[in-house]
């Protein structure tokens, strides 16, 4: 059957992209499970988090109704705090360095509670900052996802006036494009967005791309600093023949399409094979699953003990349907009228340890034939090398070299997230950008 859109009823779409994880849905709800924690001192949850949220402090403010203060102990430090708590994965990080894990029951709902106090300083629109008078300072920032957001509020709290560059038509970057939509919408995510700049001093200038609409030296010319939060890059092509098949796309660009251009409108298969293992290929098959698919089968060249995604994550691949195939790779795209029919897949045994510290998979030279209508490739993501060639930053493999978090080999140019870690999580890029503004404000001068 050919690839098909507007699978499902408006209801059925609505259901099947539900938040995966509801809110509490009472105030008493909340306040049981806040009191239920155990407020450690030297406490692991605050250590596990990459921005270093006082997870003690904000769920202890939410016990003696103290909301707002909580939803400021939690943006001091991760200003995305409200979009972190639907999408961290916290089973690794705070959560699953709670004391409860080692005591057999339950960890603290961490995330439920955060998001608690956030929504509820976004819904009412609370104004936790202030800035500092303007000090004449002018800072560029290129990207508007976790990271450029991150560091803009935090020059724009020290008097610092903050311009965006932003390639797309909506700020948020990862968050607004990039994430399964079960877990935030877009409206979400424009909240989001809206709730940080309203401290004022930030400037978006959106559909602008670097190395096209204007050049790293403009910047240079025309500000004191640079903050580059460009992402990760684009994505990583399988190089086997019948790659451009119509049906064969990107999961990148499958999720954008998702989240913008709604659900009825992405066409999807009747069986669908997702090449990879990543958080990204979760999100892609569990979403083609949800639009309607039949069958989705994930295919990952090494063993279930070596997955880059999460246990949890992949729980929901499972409960949605999909299957997986370990010990696989795919060698060859077969088609029918251009349109692809067939993936060929390599029967892979693990070897010795690679780059990554992981058994490299070997191929054993046997091959098995999955009949398929559409093909998701969630294979990971290259840098921009050209972009970083042009501008003449130094970079291992495309990702920018920095050093003391932030600062790149050009003089007054700093940057962070993807676009120098390779890809880590929502919070990574948050702390990232932190990084980048005391860098930036040390830079300047600024206190």
């Amino acid at each position: 059957m050919a690839i098909t859109n507007n699978r499902l009823t408006v209801d059925q779409y609505a259901e099947n992209f539900s938040d995966i994880h509801p809110p509490f849905e009472t105030k008493d709800a909340a306040l049981t499970e806040a009191n239920r924690c155990l407020f450690c001192y030297d406490a692991p949850c605050m250590k596990s988090c990459p921005t270093g949220i006082d997870v003690p402090k904000f769920i202890k403010q939410i016990t003696t109704d103290n909301v707002k203060g909580s939803a400021h102990t939690i943006f001091v430090s991760n200003i995305l705090g409200a979009g972190c708590s639907r999408v961290c994965p916290v089973e690794k990080l705070c959560e699953g360095a709670c004391v409860y894990n080692f005591m057999e029951e339950a960890p603290i709902q961490i995330a439920r509670l955060q998001r608690y106090s956030t929504e509820k300083a976004m819904e009412l629109n609370w104004k936790l900052f202030e800035r500092k008078p303007l000090n004449g300072k002018r800072v560029a920032i290129v990207g508007a996802g976790p990271a450029g957001l991150s560091c803009a509020h935090v020059l724009a709290r020290a008097g610092v006036e903050v311009t965006i560059f932003e390639k797309e038509s909506k700020g948020g970057g990862l968050m607004t494009y990039g994430i399964a939509a079960y877990k935030v919408t877009p409206a979400f995510c424009e909240n989001e967005v809206n709730y940080i700049l309203s401290i004022g001093g930030i400037n978006v200038q959106y559909n602008q791309t670097l190395g096209k609409d204007f050049s790293l030296e403009s910047l240079q010319q025309s500000y004191d600093a640079v903050y580059l939060g460009i992402g990760v890059g684009l994505a990583r092509q399988l190089n086997i023949p019948g790659e451009q098949l119509t049906g064969v796309e990107d999961a990148i660009t499958f999720i954008y399409n998702i989240r913008n251009n709604g659900f009825a409108s992405v066409p999807v298969g009747d069986r669908v094979a997702v090449i990879g293992m990543g958080m990204t290929a979760i999100d892609a098959a569990t979403q083609a699953k949800r639009l309607g698919a039949k069958k989705v089968t994930m295919v990952y060249r090494r063993t279930e003990n070596e997955k880059p995604c999460t246990q949890e994550e992949l729980d929901i691949a499972l409960l949605d349907g999909c299957e997986v195939i370990w010990l696989a790779a795919p060698k060859e795209i077969i088609g029918e009228q251009n349109r692809v029919s067939k993936l060929v897949c390599s029967k892979m045994i693990l070897g010795e340890p690679d780059a990554s510290g992981r058994r490299a998979p070997v191929d054993t030279g046997e091959t098995f034939t999955l009949e398929v209508d559409m093909v998701i490739k969630a294979a990971g993501q290259t840098p921009y090398y050209s972009l970083v060639n042009d501008a003449q930053l130094q970079h291992q493999d495309g990702k920018i070299k920095v050093d003391h978090g932030a600062i790149t080999n050009i003089r007054g140019v700093f940057a962070g997230g993807d676009c120098v870690n390779g890809g880590k999580e929502v919070v990574d890029a948050v702390q990232a950008g932190k990084d980048g503004a005391a860098a930036i404000l040390d830079y300047l001068n600024v206190s």
